[in-house]
């Protein structure tokens, strides 16, 4: 059994902070190691078979197959059906392979540009393997996946039915790449059927780990063409489509473009037409055939006017998916375009200034980190904050500073394995000027402050982003969700020539006391005779009698929701505040206890504004601060996980409990830490954590 989800977690971190999720030091996508899996199969004398990703109907998933194909569908190895298979046959080209029974153009036109930069195809198709030195029937591919590398494992049968490939096929019978490749992604989507429609910018950037950027083509800037040339010229990646028709078919229109259909661009260049120069956008059709028969097509007069250097340069007459079209055109029958790449230094001419990005992941979670767009202006403030600030470019980069000198990304991560169960939220966000204050803006901040920036439309996309002109200083990025109470997780990337810091705008990062817990006067002789009350003959009580003193003296007539202390939450506040660990707790320990009991259950019912005799998880945020502990966003989110019923409310007992292991939790490290970590031994660890 694995460990809890929060230690995988900081496993993670630790992983980021050591290089791990790099392309050199990608994660291991589901724990499987290529190297180790292979080794063992060489020395055993079998083949791989993937039991995370099995050549079964699961893998296949829903809805591509009818059940009687399914039931003829035949897993075969490359080396059972090819007598000389080979992963790659005389290189990679887009000309390799064509479409097969998965709409998945988006990926293969994302294949169709990563088959131009050689060093990224290198990073994503590791050069480690093939069908002859030490074939043990298992690949591995690597693929950027929400902020790291991961290295995805497979085994090399494929899905046939009638004796031909289902998915995406190679025109030449034994080269075998697209088709692993493929189904490596599908893994990772979570079957074949899971790749089914998507954006070429998802694609893009899961072979890139780079900048994504989309220029909506109805509202495109006067210097797009110059844009991709210049994007062209550094090797990035790019991509568009054609609007959706009537239905979601992929009709096939009469000047041969197809309909909700993506597309590689693949060339981008300008010719001489009868003394006049015309800007030309050359695409490739990822079912490899079909072609555009308008100007400039394959076939067009249009080549007859240039001259003959240019025309032998550009001009390549074969039913390949290729073809040109002008800028005009181009723009006129297709609706975005999806740029990727490592650096983005080729949004200006620039060479002496270059872009530098910062990223940053959370979360959203429903109560308390949910907030909703600016229309909510209650919560909209409890969003997470990012503070960033924009330093001063030199003098010889400011002289070269377009309109624009900031890009914002915000990318939302899925919470499914499966790609088709992802439910995409709207997302969106605003940029406001930074006004000094330590901590968390509040919500009167938001209603006096206009943002100076923000996303055009929130959108339900994979990621939303956009070009600003911002002044050097400092500024708050609030990312949210178009409705309050959405739980989501995302990264946050910024882009400059300008330096650029971010920080989540808190005060604290994990758990800071910042005052004493209250304590009443004048009440250790009525706490003495509870105690007495309830103790046994040792002036001691146990889990047992505990729970029946707060039932009767907390709960009882509050009406409580979770029908009062558990016995199981009363054994763990006397592990908390047994200091001579007896299992029960003496008069001291008692009154220590108590004393915070009824500071909670003031502090509860004075933060309990709507009188529902629970707290919301808004509600909790001041609770929590009224106890004199201030907390992070990631560990508010934790504990209403861990403690919020299923409508994410708690009840009295849920808070007090709550706040009593947080309050000696805090203490515990700061007793055992340095105050910037803590070791223990392995003894240590299970005696503290099994008795706290």
């Amino acid at each position: 059994m694995p460990p809890p989800g929060v230690c995988l977690n900081i496993v993670k971190e630790r992983y980021k902070k050591d290089g791990r999720g790099t392309p050199d030091n990608p994660d291991k996508f589901l724990d499987q190691d290529f190297a180790y899996l292979r080794e063992y199969c060489l020395i055993r004398g079998m083949r791989y078979i993937d039991d995370m990703f099995p050549p079964d109907r699961a893998s296949i998933g829903p809805g591509l197959l009818s059940p009687e194909e399914m039931a003829k569908v035949d897993w075969v190895r490359p080396t059972k059906s090819m007598p000389n298979p080979c992963l790659f046959v005389d290189g990679v080209s887009r000309f390799d392979f064509a479409q097969g029974a998965v709409g998945n153009c988006w990926f293969l036109a994302s294949i169709g540009a990563l088959t131009f930069q050689q060093h990224i195809l290198k990073q994503v198709l590791p050069v480690d393997q093939d069908f002859q030195k030490d074939y043990a029937g298992i690949f591995h591919f690597r693929f950027w996946r929400f902020g790291k590398w991961v290295d995805v494992v497979i085994d090399d049968k494929l899905p046939t039915l009638n004796g031909n490939y289902i998915f995406v096929h190679s025109k030449t019978p034994n080269e075998f790449w697209p088709a692993l490749l493929e189904k490596a992604y599908a893994k990772v989507c979570g079957s074949y059927a899971d790749m089914n429609s998507g954006d070429v910018s998802e694609a893009l950037m899961d072979f890139t780990g780079g900048i994504h950027m989309t220029f909506q083509l109805s509202d495109a800037p006067p210097s797009l063409w110059d844009l991709m040339f210049r994007a062209a010229e550094s090797k990035s990646l790019m991509g568009c489509g054609t609007p959706q028709g009537d239905t979601s078919a992929n009709t096939v229109l009469p000047n041969g473009l197809v309909q909700g259909h993506a597309y590689t661009i693949t060339g981008v260049t300008e010719v001489t037409s009868q003394g006049r120069p015309v800007k030309l956008v050359r695409l490739w059709n990822p079912w490899g055939q079909g072609e555009w028969n308008g100007d400039w097509s394959d076939k067009s007069p249009c080549w007859q006017t240039v001259s003959l250097e240019e025309r032998t340069n550009c001009l390549q007459v074969d039913d390949d998916g290729e073809f040109w079209m002008t800028m005009e055109d181009w723009c006129r029958h297709y609706v975005s375009v999806d740029i990727c790449c490592l650096c983005p230094d080729f949004l200006d001419d620039s060479h002496s200034c270059h872009w530098a990005s910062s990223f940053h992941q959370g979360r959203w979670v429903a109560g308390t980190t949910a907030g909703g767009c600016m229309n909510h202006k209650d919560t909209f403030w409890i969003n997470p904050q990012y503070r960033i600030k924009l330093k001063q470019l030199d003098q010889d980069c400011e002289s070269l500073q377009g309109p624009n000198n900031v890009l914002v990304s915000l990318m939302q991560k899925p919470d499914k394995r499966n790609r088709r169960l992802v439910s995409s939220l709207h997302i969106g966000f605003s940029i406001f000027e930074f006004h000094g204050q330590k901590g968390k803006f509040p919500a009167s901040f938001f209603e006096i402050n206009k943002p100076v920036a923000q996303t055009k439309n929130y959108l339900n996309a994979r990621e939303v982003m956009e070009f600003f002109r911002l002044r050097p200083g400092e500024y708050i990025i609030v990312p949210s969700t178009f409705r309050p109470n959405e739980t989501a997780s995302f990264i946050l990337a910024i882009l400059s020539k300008n330096e650029t810091h971010i920080h989540e705008n808190t005060a604290h990062h994990g758990v800071e006391i910042h005052k004493p817990i209250g304590h009443r006067e004048n009440g250790e002789i009525k706490d003495n005779k509870l105690f007495r009350q309830y103790s046994d003959q040792y002036e001691e009580v146990n889990a047992e009698q505990l729970q029946k003193l707060l039932n009767d003296n907390i709960v009882n007539g509050l009406n409580s929701v979770s029908g009062g202390f558990t016995l199981d939450a009363c054994r763990g506040l006397v592990a908390l505040m047994d200091l001579s660990i007896t299992g029960t707790l003496n008069g001291q320990e008692f009154t220590r206890m108590w004393k915070r009991v009824i500071n909670y259950k003031e502090i509860f019912f004075q933060t309990d504004t709507d009188r529902t005799g629970t707290l919301s998880l808004l509600e909790l945020r001041n609770a929590v601060e009224a106890t004199g502990i201030k907390l992070s966003d990631d560990i508010l989110n934790l504990l209403a996980l861990r403690y919020g019923g299923s409508s994410g409310d708690l009840s009295l007992e849920n808070f007090i409990c709550l706040i009593l292991r947080l309050d000696c939790m805090a203490k515990i490290f700061k007793k055992l830490s340095d105050g910037q970590g803590m070791y223990l031994r392995e003894s240590e660890w299970m005696y503290l954590s099994m008795y706290s």
